[in-house]
């Protein structure tokens, strides 16, 4: 696939990472600044254009003419807007995916319906980035909560932790603990090496568990792992910006919700779009501030400002002041791997949690979701399986009977309303929404063969 990304910032960094290992991807990237493109080109088999993402000439230059997709992720808005129209109207370019981020623009669909703005898909990092935090806010102990088949089920990664239940045994014990909740662990990863778990693996404390399993039934599941942690009721947001202001907005019914920012102006606007949630005017970094406001009684601090340093410093703080879960929202992948191994409970990286949503409309199949896990070593896809067994690998046949590479493991099966956890002897069937663990990225090209048709298939 031809792939065409505009825009060289975090999110288009780690898209063009992502894309340009795949061997069947020919990665393009355009950006204004020739220095981010030349280090690109140096560590990845891509090719690079410097100019401006929306001009004709330059997407010329780029090869929309012969792109099959076109990805802009630009800072701005409009510029991506003005650079799908360009790319439909000129050179019709298939496949047309925009990064929007003003609110004011994503709740007005009919933008973007077929005799308007030429984008097909349009991406919210904010909003991507504000339900994955309230997803980790809903289920306490949790490091990751991951939605399949419109929410019907989740892929939930937590830490084993000494007071789990099923801390010490193994996970054959699992079933006779919670009887009535059917779940599937589908990954350990142990000293940072992954493990593909059978009924004799013990869970030891410390592992990282990921495991899967139908919404109601994630507590139930994370009580197996670790002491249940106490529901969150008060919670402290770093930062008034876009993603602070969702946040605030999401919680505020729910939870007491108190949120710092800065710039004395900004905080008086948006205590006016909120209507419980208290806004203060400070530094959340400032000792004093986080005192006066009993930062020791916060079940969740969580810092979202635009600045990775701030956002740890501010996390770290408010940690060793006494509040019992701290959030930091990091850009930088570095950073992200160093302060979650010490005193930052979760580090959230906007541009993996925006990744997964590309690659839904890369893949090939009908792979209508993606997570990439384990800042992007793994994946966890949601494939719907069609045509019967003359047409598809899948369809017709029980799971011992699919070769799936080594590593990749089919964990669940939504069927219509019904959530089957993945056994050997499990059929698939046509119209199933399959949900597939991969311990290894390249095994995706495999896995996408599987669920593609015969050439007879409408």
């Amino acid at each position: 696939m031809k792939i065409l990304i505009l825009g060289a910032g975090q999110v288009g960094t780690s898209a063009a990472y992502s894309l340009a290992r795949e061997e069947a991807n020919e990665v393009t990237i355009v950006d204004t600044d020739p220095d981010v493109l030349r280090e690109l080109q140096a560590r990845l088999d891509v090719r690079t254009v410097v100019g401006h993402a929306a001009y004709p000439e330059v997407l010329d230059r780029a090869g929309a003419g012969d792109a099959d997709m076109v990805i802009a992720l630009t800072n701005s808005d409009e510029i991506n807007m003005v650079a799908c129209e360009v790319a439909s109207h000129l050179f019709h370019t298939p496949t047309k995916i925009a990064r929007i981020r003003a609110a004011g623009y994503m709740s007005r669909p009919e933008l973007y319906s077929p005799d308007a703005v030429a984008v097909d898909v349009r991406i919210s990092p904010e909003e991507l980035v504000t339900n994955h935090i309230r997803e980790l806010i809903r289920f306490p102990g949790a490091l990751q909560v991951l939605e399949f088949a419109d929410g019907k089920v989740r892929l939930v990664a937590a830490f084993a932790h000494e007071g789990g239940a099923l801390v010490g045994h193994p996970l054959r014990e699992l079933s006779e603990h919670i009887p009535n909740v059917e779940c599937r662990v589908v990954a350990i990863y142990r000293d940072g090496r992954g493990i593909i778990p059978d009924a004799d693996t013990v869970v030891k404390e410390g592992d990282e568990v990921f495991f899967i399993a139908a919404r109601k039934d994630i507590r139930a599941v994370l009580s197996e792992m670790r002491k249940l942690d106490e529901p969150i009721r008060r919670v402290v947001i770093g930062g008034g910006g876009n993603i602070g202001v969702r946040l605030a907005k999401a919680l505020e019914s729910t939870n007491q919700v108190k949120i710092i920012e800065r710039n004395h102006d900004r905080a008086r606007a948006i205590s006016e779009q909120l209507n419980q949630a208290i806004v203060l005017h400070g530094d959340a970094a400032d000792e004093e501030l986080l005192l006066e406001e009993n930062i020791d009684s916060a079940d969740v601090f969580v810092s979202v400002t635009n600045a990775d340093e701030s956002n740890i410093l501010s996390a770290m703080l408010a940690k060793r002041l006494g509040a019992r879960k701290v959030m930091a929202l990091i850009n930088k992948p570095a950073y992200a791997e160093l302060v979650e191994a010490g005193t930052i409970d979760i580090a959230i990286s906007p541009s993996q949690i925006t990744l997964g949503t590309l690659l839904a409309h890369v893949r090939r199949g009908d792979v209508v979701k993606v997570h990439a896990l384990r800042r992007g070593a793994a994946e966890a896809i949601e494939a719907v399986a069609h045509g019967d067994e003359n047409e598809s690998r899948v369809v017709g046949r029980a799971i011992k009977q699919i070769r799936l590479p080594r590593g990749a493991t089919i964990n669940a099966i939504v069927r219509g309303d019904k959530v089957l956890m993945a056994h050997h002897d499990t059929v698939i069937q046509t119209d199933d929404h399959v949900i597939l663990f991969m311990a290894e990225r390249r095994q995706i090209d495999e896995v996408e063969r599987l669920f593609e048709v015969g050439v007879g298939f409408v």
